[in-house]
């Protein structure tokens, strides 16, 4: 990782929000065995490679697909994988609609450039969302509820927010792709991962201008188990319930 470049769990919102509001963020605590709960406890022990994984794993330094499946509430097999992914699109779908909402009321966002970004991830990440709703029907789950905190009032934290989630998104599907057993499912699932790549790309190089936030881990991409993408989110204290 490229020194510098910041990733989901270490966004200093916290810090942030104090330079661009002006306020202090309170710690937000659901009660019972909500969905915010889970995320914190969240842990699962590592899936094994398939053999094409385990042959890639070979091929590049640092690279294990199928490294780690969503834990068992999500689902059985690809429904599971498909249910965490959606999880994840209903995440970043609801913190664009919600920026693009503040903005059409106070527009906080003056890069014309940063702009445009917001207009076509908000597009694509609602796209995605009614897409994997679409393929699993009656056994998706229900989205979460969600509070920013904050984040989609500020050009600077909404931009650097928005790079970490892109990244993430890349790293959760790449982590998944041995796992999943349908060709079709693989497919959509690859054609989204370049997407939230490229997303993450603009965003990183508008929020940094360095070479290292258009591909912050080099030349290759780093899969992500499932356990860590949901640590990962549940630091953020976006989810709620």
């Amino acid at each position: 990782m490229t020194p510098g470049f910041i990733k989901l769990d270490q966004v200093d919102i916290d810090g942030a929000l104090e330079d661009s509001a002006g306020s202090a963020v309170a710690t937000l605590e659901a009660d019972g065995d909500t969905r915010a709960d889970f995320f914190k406890k969240a842990g699962l022990a590592g899936g094994a490679a398939l053999s094409g994984g385990a042959l890639l794993a070979a091929l590049v330094p640092g690279t294990a697909l199928g490294a780690g499946r969503p834990p068992a509430s999500f689902g059985r097999g690809d429904i599971g994988i498909l249910n965490f992914a959606l999880t994840l699109e209903y995440l970043e779908a609801a913190f664009y609609n919600e920026a693009t909402a503040n903005n059409r009321k106070s527009s906080f966002i003056k890069n014309r450039q940063i702009g445009l970004l917001l207009k076509r991830v908000t597009a694509d990440e609602n796209v995605h969302v009614k897409t994997l709703k679409g393929a699993l029907g009656s056994k998706a789950v229900p989205s979460p509820k969600f509070d920013f905190r904050g984040t989609t009032k500020a050009e600077k934290i909404f931009i650097q927010t928005t790079a970490s989630l892109e990244n993430t998104g890349v790293h959760a599907y790449l982590g998944q792709a041995g796992n999943i057993k349908s060709t079709a499912i693989l497919g959509t699932a690859g054609s989204i991962l370049t997407i939230e790549a490229r997303h993450a790309s603009v965003a990183g190089l508008l929020f940094q201008k360095t070479s290292g936030s258009i591909s912050p881990d080099g030349p290759f991409d780093v899969p992500f188990s499932a356990n860590r993408v949901l640590k990962a989110v549940a630091k953020t204290k976006f989810i709620i319930k």
